[in-house]
């Protein structure tokens, strides 16, 4: 991949999609094809089809879905599946149609058994049944590995799946009607120091470990992997390195300065006890994360200080992985 081929990245509004942008740019890559969801929606296969015929992208990032929380996957899910695959198989056979050189795509660590062993390893995919919560979204997302795979092994295409992690960072969803555990944490904090409330509560017990990557280092691992990895399958892209909800929280109140209590609601689900991924693979490919959660809590929170009057809500944007509001997956 050249500084002067055409690159799409697809879903760059998003979290992934944007960090994607960035680093493409600091780069010095200046031929990067972007469309936002009203110029076009990827579920109409003709018009994405045109997009690829006109543009002629020779590598594509597939950073599209359309993403939210537990209650959101758990009250609308045949949309989440519905709208995933379509996105999906759209952008993947405009790919191979066009003759694309390389396309990522990426997924969710949802993709595995709800009963999994952990850390979650890549064999464990289609081992065993998916949580139930996120089960359509997860179905989408499998289906997107399985076209990638079955491309390849018919056509010879370079297609390969990617499969963040929580991930957190500078653009996230802090709509606390859809957003993930981090970035609620931040916001319900951040709300709380400012109008002096002295307790902010969370959801769950405070115990179940989880692990969360920042979304740069998401963005460096998919140029890796364009660049250097060709094969198939999912690909796990994690710390693997987990620690408590509560102990998440406490870091995330000496960021933003929130002196009061945090009163964990043990009525409200915990999910699953832990959720961590086996890295072991990309560590053998060369490629190990390098931003602290300490670091990337910070540059995330002077973020959304600086944009919190442009946050956004759940909309057909970008690739992530996580849970709701201040739930659990």
């Amino acid at each position: 991949m050249r500084l002067g081929d055409r690159i799409y990245v697809a879903g760059h509004g998003g979290l992934v999609g944007g960090a994607l942008v960035r680093a493409l740019k600091a780069e010095g890559h200046t031929d990067i094809i972007t469309r936002g969801s009203r110029e076009l929606d990827l579920r109409d296969q003709a018009a994405v089809r045109a997009l690829f015929e006109q543009e002629r992208p020779q590598y594509v990032f597939l950073a599209a879905a359309k993403v939210g929380g537990i209650h959101a996957n758990s009250t609308r899910p045949a949309e989440f599946l519905y709208d995933n695959m379509m996105i999906a198989a759209n952008v993947i056979h405009a790919a191979h149609v066009t003759g694309v050189t390389k396309l990522l795509n990426l997924g969710s660590t949802c993709i595995y058994p709800r009963d999994a062993a952990q850390p979650l390893r890549e064999d464990a995919l289609l081992t065993g049944p998916l949580e139930d919560t996120n089960r359509a979204y997860a179905v989408a997302k499998i289906a997107a590995i399985e076209l990638c795979d079955q491309y390849r092994a018919q056509y010879g295409s370079d297609f390969i799946s990617a499969m963040p992690t929580n991930l957190y960072g500078p653009g996230d969803n802090f709509d606390l009607m859809g957003s993930h555990v981090l970035p609620a944490l931040i916001r319900k904090m951040v709300d709380a120091r400012e109008t002096h409330s002295p307790t902010v509560s969370i959801w769950g017990s405070g115990t179940p470990l989880r692990e969360f990557l920042h979304v740069d280092d998401l963005a460096d691992a998919c140029l890796f992997l364009m660049r250097h990895v060709s094969v198939p399958g999912p690909i796990n892209v994690g710390t693997g390195q987990d620690l408590s909800i509560r102990e998440v929280a406490e870091q995330i109140r000496a960021v933003v300065g929130y002196p009061g209590e945090l009163a964990f609601d043990a009525s409200k689900p915990d999910g699953t006890p832990r959720k961590i991924t086996d890295v072991s693979r990309i560590h053998a490919m060369g490629w190990h994360h390098r931003i602290s959660l300490e670091e990337g809590l910070s540059n995330t929170v002077a973020w959304y200080l600086a944009h919190r009057g442009q946050v956004r809500g759940e909309a057909l944007v970008g690739a992530g992985s996580g849970t709701a509001g201040t739930a659990l997956a």
